[in-house]
């Protein structure tokens, strides 16, 4: 049996529940989804970071600079936390070190969770293969945003779940914040981008002119790249 449990913000996130687990995290917008575009694309690694100074410290030659602070690129560094720049050519079997408000803070939070994985709608399919694949219970840890639940966290959680409970050949145990979200996420389906661009966060950002970046951040199943953390960088699964 697998036994899923997802929790609604990295603030109500304790670590020592995560050991001999396997750990999800998701940002939908943006970190996690900024995290697999910048692997598709062909960057060799990203390493999450919690703070600035810990960014700045940990700067190579060769590394690049990326993060945001409230939505918006931090003064010097080379790259925000928009997936778009990730495209780039130039990031090709290059390194970033990423530190957000809350996607990266959440990847450094379940460290002590045998495997760490990235999650988004970008990629929920794959990642719950994946998952599926290490046979361990499996923590969902929704990023949030300051210290709050995201719904567009919930929602992918939801669909998360859904992918495990698909694909599993065993009984699947879900907790009942994890129910909900999947009832959430199968109430909104259909019109899953107009959910998450009217939701806080897509207001917040569409508000700042990213509502393309939420546009694309609401996409489903469109790689199967699963970043996951070996040591202390995200590498690409596939």
């Amino acid at each position: 049996m697998c036994r899923i449990a997802v929790i609604p913000s990295v603030n109500e996130t304790c670590t020592d529940d995560l050991v001999g687990k396997t750990a999800v995290v998701i940002d939908v917008l943006r970190a996690t989804s900024t995290i697999i575009t910048a692997l598709q694309y062909g960057c060799e690694g990203v390493i999450p970071v919690e703070t600035v100074y810990q960014a700045k410290e940990r700067q190579q030659e060769g590394t690049y600079l990326g993060g945001e602070r409230n939505g918006k690129k931090i003064p010097g560094f080379e790259l925000g936390n928009s997936p778009f720049e990730y495209m780039s050519p130039e990031l090709r079997g290059k390194k970033v070190i990423l530190t957000t408000t809350n996607g990266t803070r959440a990847i450094q939070k379940s460290s002590k969770a045998s495997c760490v994985v990235a999650a988004a709608l970008l990629n929920v399919r794959a990642a719950a293969r994946y998952c599926l694949s290490l046979k361990r219970d499996i923590a969902v840890i929704c990023a949030g945003t300051k210290d709050r639940f995201s719904l567009e966290d919930g929602l992918c959680a939801g669909l998360f779940i859904t992918e495990v409970e698909k694909q599993s050949t065993e009984r699947v145990d879900v907790d009942d914040f994890g129910a909900a979200m999947r009832s959430s996420y199968f109430h909104v389906k259909d019109r899953l981008e107009e959910e998450i661009l009217s939701c806080r966060n897509g207001r917040r950002l569409s508000n700042i002119g990213l509502e393309e970046e939420v546009s694309y951040c609401s996409q489903t199943n469109i790689t199967d790249v699963v970043p996951i953390l070996v040591h202390d960088t995200l590498i690409a699964k596939f």
